[in-house]
């Protein structure tokens, strides 16, 4: 009897890790993996979600910041790892753009809710960040569809890189 509860206990502190309120750590150099037999983005927005190309994470207890590089030259986005509001900023076109998001742990995933005003317009858009079997980063990410249409949800994989 001892010895199966020794290694029910030590199954649960290798493969349980979530039950006790530990987090995956994110941190690293992204790279994305490309599906070469995925069709490549078309339109206007094609390819939506994600962290573009690539990206760099830091996360510590508090916080994790993504920075990526756009168009618009690098954007960094700061969040709060505890669900409180974490306001980042970023120019588009030469207007300031405020975005408001909240984000949380929900077992191993970190999943980010964003609010955001632009010309008078809101947007909601969800961002969920978390490893596959292969220490893979997974990102899911939900944004509005065109003209009020039906969310679309894309996923990414990216690699260490």
């Amino acid at each position: 009897m001892r010895r199966t509860s020794a290694v029910l206990a030590a199954a649960l502190l290798l493969g349980g890790t979530n039950l006790f309120g530990q987090t995956a750590n994110l941190a690293g150099h992204w790279v994305m993996v490309v599906d070469p037999n995925a069709p490549a983005p078309t339109g206007r927005g094609g390819g939506r979600g994600g962290l573009g190309q690539d990206a760099t994470i830091t996360q510590d207890q508090k916080t994790l910041t993504v920075a990526r590089t756009t168009q618009a030259g690098e954007v960094k986005s700061v969040y709060n790892l505890d669900g409180s509001d974490s306001k980042n900023t970023m120019t588009m076109g030469g207007n300031a753009v405020e975005s408001v998001s909240q984000a949380k742990w929900v077992g191993s995933k970190l999943v980010i809710h964003t609010s955001t005003t632009f010309n008078g317009n809101a947007r909601e858009s969800t961002m969920t960040l978390s490893l596959d079997q292969a220490g893979n980063l997974v990102v899911e990410s939900t944004n509005p569809g065109r003209g009020g249409g039906a969310p679309v949800t894309t996923t990414t994989t990216y690699k260490k890189g």
